[in-house]
């Protein structure tokens, strides 16, 4: 079986400044995919490209099995792409928008309406299917826009930073209807700036820094790579004071405590496991990074 999405050496220049130098992935069929970069990265040039909305200036990409370049039709066909603002229309209702993009992708008027009743109830906007969207709140806004890319069920769905602006229930809100896209059997790109988010959604995570993939796996794998658990000790107002490194077993533990019994340090003790946080900026140049800096880092023998 080809994969849903495979990626070779792909390159993209805007007024001679590089975006994409040489991007090479894989996404397995059935996947949720995450592609996490700073503003700038590359990754809106990555999906335009994947989605057939730009050319790249070399390499190849292949989704659902198609050429991006020479077969953009049947690509289209394949997909549906939900970017970073919301392709509604804010006069009709929730219904009135989904029949309308039902009856665009091809459907009759009865295969329309039954289409819509579905993705009411499978969108979770059955409460409001008779309401304007234009009185919809962001989040509603977002489940609704998925849906319309639902109309159709695509191969693969292509998400471009889909949460950003929503506030913190509306997003894990959104995250629910994601797995269940991707339970149905849709392969899901999504690109996001929120660390959490792909920690919580994706199967595998890929990093992008100036427009190549600089770490790729899943979250457990990327964290791994910048070290593992520790035990720290805080003053009163929360400054690192102290840093042991710990394999995270009891023994391990009781080591770094004993440690800091035998230096009479004082404070508030905690276990700190590393994050995607850590791991990304330890892999890209992000100039608002502030690294953390203890005073004084020991290993637990």
């Amino acid at each position: 079986m080809t994969s849903a999405i495979d990626v070779r050496g792909l390159t993209k220049s805007f007024g001679g400044r590089p975006v994409l130098a040489g991007l090479d992935l894989t996404v397995e069929r059935g996947e949720i995919f995450a592609l996490l970069g700073a503003n700038g990265a590359g990754k809106t040039t990555t999906i335009s490209i994947l989605t057939t909305l730009l050319r790249p200036d070399r390499g190849t990409a292949r989704v659902a099995g198609r050429d991006v370049a020479s077969e953009p039709v049947e690509v289209q066909r394949r997909i549906s792409l939900t970017g970073q603002s919301a392709a509604v229309d804010d006069v009709l209702t929730a219904t009135e928008n989904l029949r309308m993009f039902a009856r665009l992708a091809g459907l009759t008027g009865s295969s329309a309406r039954t289409r819509a009743e579905e993705l009411l109830d499978g969108f979770g906007l059955r409460d409001a299917a008779g309401r304007r969207v234009g009185t919809f709140s962001g989040g509603m806004r977002r489940r609704l826009d998925l849906a319309l890319s639902f109309v159709v069920a695509p191969e693969v769905l292509f998400l471009d930073e889909p949460t950003t602006g929503l506030d913190t229930r509306s997003r894990r809100d959104l995250w629910d209807v994601i797995r269940d896209v991707a339970a149905s059997g849709t392969t899901v790109f999504l690109t996001t700036q929120y660390l959490e988010e792909a920690d919580q959604l994706a199967d595998r995570i890929a990093v992008l820094d100036a427009g190549r993939i600089t770490a790729i796996g899943t979250a457990s794998e990327l964290k791994e790579r910048v070290g593992g658990e520790s035990v720290q000790l805080h003053d009163a107002d929360g400054a690192l004071l102290q840093e042991i490194a710990t394999d995270g077993t009891v023994p391990g533990l009781r080591r770094a405590l004993d440690l800091l019994d035998e230096s009479g340090a004082q404070g508030v003790v905690t276990l700190r496991r590393p994050t995607l946080d850590d791991v990304f900026l330890s892999l890209t140049d992000d100039p608002r990074a502030l690294r953390r800096t203890p005073a004084l880092i020991e290993e637990s023998k």
